[in-house]
């Protein structure tokens, strides 16, 4: 892969030019468009349940939309976003498995085990079987509820397969990331398999075609096999933008002119996907489903910037607690909102559409207990404040705890070595190892010039393991509070205890070798049985020990390097 880098700027020349005094309310890119005075007017009545599709993208970066200043052609979000209200208070997890898990339960994933990490093809392990989803939640409610694209939260068991959880179709991928034409995935040299699965069996028959256009096909056939005088869910879980970077020939010459590869390949995979929004609206308003629907669009977590994402101006990337990683592109379009055609900087998190789509469901929330989220619709439909006032973006107990942390730094309540991160108010304290901590420009995506990483060194110093910034007045962390006001962030740390006393136990365990797609036909799929825990780890010995030919897996190589990139990166650090 050819990589064109910013050489010769440092985040100091790089704050001379300009580049970080952006304005947060610069109107070109957040500010409202103008409404018509008679629509306040004219607010719609709810006569019946809408209909709700909620399209989530993978690994979309903060910067990579039209009306946040993008390169990036993408005119179908960006007209819905301008119709509807953006959200530019919204805040998502820094990986994958971690919103997705969130978002269909409600929860934090300290109270679903899913705290570290994500789920891995071969780990026994899934979204707790205990948890009432979301879709579960809107059948009760009459809803016809399918799911299209990427799952990602366990697949060992089939009772932890999409139809086993609340949705009633399924066309997509079980685990984090596969070729979007073969649909083939490797986790690790010789571990490849085929996922693609409909319903609860192999899809072998679709391999080939684009995923991106597969998804949007499939919800256009939903569509027009449903009847909208019944309420329909469409959770559309696109497998872009996330690597491997593919995308058909037609989109990647829009962007010929990009001297940076990847971020050429990226961009393609983005305005294909706009396109493919595009059809899926096209879709509600040819088959009568669009004016009693709620369209909502979430990003998953950061973008990857050396596989082409960018959030500047945000500090940091996918993987990591700064706003980079966790602040996320977010908007609602509907006919049936009050108060449209404007920016909302209501605090909201991916928690809180289980409950808020739920109540519009006119679904039965009294039963369900210790739900992290809340219902923002009327934030969001009338403007009015947000009942959301703080954020626990997580608690890590495993993540590499921080060199120079310790109980002592957390003012004997809290050890700074582990890695957490918490929003109070306009309060941010982060603690451990946030992760990758720089600004990083679109363009400038690989090979960092050494003067980067001298001005990291100046900035953090090398014993660190407590930030505090106050992220309304400075949501690029560029200024560390954390020795001017320990009352802040004492406080902070004492939410933290909070909800440390709340969390259950970590669930992360030992890859199984019965997971190998060679023990199921060649792809990935559950492989224990309904008796089997949900810890099990027995099983065959691994299938190169019977010298069975190794599968080739392009992917695994791709990961292979940025693994090593990573690891590169991660050890220039400080």
């Amino acid at each position: 892969m050819a990589v064109y880098a910013l050489t010769g700027f440092s985040l100091v020349s790089l704050l001379s030019f300009g580049y970080l005094s952006w304005d947060w309310m610069k109107p070109s890119l957040v500010a409202d468009v103008a409404t018509d005075p008679m629509e306040k007017s004219l607010p719609p009545t709810f006569t019946r349940p809408p209909h709700i599709i909620f399209i989530l993208t993978d690994d979309q970066g903060y910067h990579d939309i039209g009306y946040h200043g993008s390169d990036i052609q993408t005119p179908t979000l960006d007209r819905l976003a301008a119709e509807g209200v953006k959200l530019e208070n919204y805040y998502i997890q820094p990986i994958c498995t971690p919103s997705r898990s969130q978002l269909i339960t409600g929860r934090y994933q300290i109270h679903t085990g899913l705290q570290h990490s994500i789920i891995r093809p071969r780990q026994p392990n899934c979204l707790p079987l205990d948890q009432v989803t979301l879709p579960q939640k809107l059948q009760e409610a009459g809803y016809s509820t399918h799911m299209v694209g990427k799952w990602h939260l366990g697949f060992y068991k089939k009772e932890c397969l999409p139809t086993r959880r609340g949705f009633d179709t399924f066309l997509g991928s079980l685990t984090g990331n596969v070729d979007y034409y073969t649909y083939d995935n490797c986790d690790g040299p010789g571990v490849c398999g085929y996922d693609l699965h409909e319903g609860e069996d192999v899809a072998w028959d679709q391999s080939g075609k684009y995923s991106t256009f597969l998804y949007a096909q499939r919800v256009s056939k939903i569509l027009a096999s449903h009847s909208p005088k019944e309420p329909i869910f469409i959770y559309v879980a696109f497998q872009a933008v996330h690597t491997p970077l593919q995308s058909p020939k037609e989109y990647i010459y829009r962007y010929r002119s990009m001297g940076n590869v990847a971020r050429r390949k990226y961009a393609a995979m983005v305005t294909c996907m706009d396109e493919a929004v595009k059809n899926i609206t096209w879709a509600l308003k040819k088959y009568g489903y669009y004016d009693n629907s709620v369209i909502v669009f979430s990003t998953d977590n950061g973008g990857q910037t050396f596989s082409g994402g960018s959030n500047w101006p945000l500090r940091g990337r996918k993987g990591t607690y700064w706003e980079g990683g966790v602040r996320g592109i977010g908007f609602v379009h509907s006919p049936l909102i009050k108060r449209k055609r404007r920016t909302s900087w209501a605090l909201v998190h991916i928690t809180d559409w289980y409950p808020t789509l739920v109540s519009l469901a006119r679904g039965n929330l009294s039963n369900v207990q210790g739900l992290d989220g809340y219902d923002v619709w009327p934030a969001i439909s009338e403007g009015k404040e947000s009942p959301r006032t703080e954020i626990l973006h997580n608690i890590d107990p495993l993540y590499n705890h921080a060199k120079y942390g310790s109980l002592e730094d957390g003012f004997g309540i809290w050890n700074t070595a582990v890695q957490a991160s918490i929003r109070v108010g306009e309060w941010k304290l982060l603690t451990g190892d946030p992760g990758y901590s720089d600004w990083i420009p679109p363009q400038t995506l690989t090979n960092f010039p050494g003067s980067w990483w001298n001005l990291e060194r100046l900035t953090d110093g090398l014993r660190k393991s407590v930030w505090l910034f106050n992220i309304t007045a400075d949501p690029y962390e560029r200024y560390d509070l954390s020795e001017q006001r320990p009352d802040v962030v004492r406080t902070l740390l004492t939410r933290l205890v909070h909800y440390n006393r709340t969390a259950i136990p970590v669930r992360y365990p030992a890859e199984n070798p019965r997971a190998h797609p060679d023990f199921n036909g060649g792809a990935w799929g559950p492989w224990a049985s309904e008796d089997d825990g949900e810890e099990w780890e027995g099983g065959r010995e691994p299938l190169k020990s019977r010298n069975k030919k190794k599968k080739k897996c392009k992917i695994c190589k791709l990961r292979s390097f940025f693994r090593k990139l990573n690891t590169r990166l991660m050890s220039n650090r400080i």
